[in-house]
């Protein structure tokens, strides 16, 4: 299909782009790799009056440590986030994400604002950051503030962001030692939308125990969520079957499900709480200083 007709524009500056947002407000949409917003504007989901290119803009990707975060600049894009070294070394749960969206093309030309502002309730990037604890900078001509991701994400394609403001970028807490993350999803086939995906963040203390958890998880619902009842069940506690067999029901029961054309709601709950088992697994070993690899398709 052919999207409706809008206006283009291509500001120059993020003032520019700030300006047209306040000017045309909720009948724009933001443009950065268009892997998003193009194929919805193509099924005519989304149709917007204006389109705003912001994906040239200088200054809005990259990433740098500062005040104990590591901050990602919105129009970084995936594959760049999967290739950094430094990205790796500091939170390999990012390079898990990164490699598991889409594929070549959507990873060479997305970018990690614009997947997080879509809210696609399978995307990958939404569980993570509400694993991490993360949080996002936002601008607008009115001024600025900071969203923690577990008040962006309100509901299927729909955060808490204001029609005139700007996602500039997103900001990862540092782990402390003795950590590690891993985010796990169940495809139908490599590239397609997820049935289930999970994020799980841990910090071990000396005794083994959780000392530090998040979990998040997508797919099985209309907007990514934070497990926060398996994240206080694990909380100081010592790992053991038991234990895991009720986070991992936890994580199942967290919400409402939705059956379609991928697996029924059930099917969709189940996928979830075993995603997570897997998931913590790894985080597990990589908090106690093992190189694992993600295994997928």
């Amino acid at each position: 299909m052919y999207p409706a007709s809008f206006e283009y524009a291509r500001p120059e500056t993020l003032e520019e782009a700030l300006e047209l947002l306040a000017q045309w407000g909720d009948e724009a949409k933001l443009l950065a790799g268009g892997a998003s917003l193009v194929p919805l504007m193509k099924l005519r989901l989304a149709q917007p009056r204006y389109v705003i290119d912001i994906g040239r803009l200088r200054g809005l990707a990259g990433e740098a440590r500062q005040d104990g975060h590591l901050a990602i600049r919105a129009l970084t894009r995936h594959v760049e986030v999967q290739d950094s070294a430094t990205i790796r070394s500091a939170l390999p749960i990012l390079h898990d994400i990164t490699s598991q969206i889409g594929d070549p093309q959507i990873r060479n030309m997305g970018t990690l604002g614009g997947s997080v502002a879509e809210c696609d309730p399978a995307g990958d990037w939404a569980p993570g950051l509400l694993a991490l604890d993360a949080s996002v900078y936002c601008v607008s001509q009115r001024g600025e503030r900071t969203i923690a991701a577990r008040d962006l994400f309100l509901d299927a394609f729909t955060t808490a962001l204001e029609p005139d403001e700007v996602l500039t970028e997103v900001l990862f807490p540092l782990p402390p030692a003795r950590s590690g993350g891993a985010h796990l999803k169940l495809e139908r086939r490599a590239g397609d939308f997820a049935i289930a995906n999970c994020s799980v963040q841990v910090t071990l203390d000396e005794a083994g125990r959780y000392q530090q958890i998040g979990i998040g998880v997508g797919g099985i619902a209309l907007a990514p969520l934070k497990v926060v009842a398996a994240e206080d069940l694990l909380r100081g506690q010592q790992p053991g079957e038991d234990l895991l067999r009720q986070a991992a029901q936890a994580v199942s029961d967290c919400t409402e499900s939705f059956s379609d054309i991928r697996g029924s709601a059930a099917y969709r709950k189940h996928v979830a709480g075993v995603l997570f088992r897997r998931a913590l697994a790894l985080a597990e070993r990589r908090a106690r200083g093992e190189s694992v690899e993600v295994q997928h398709g």
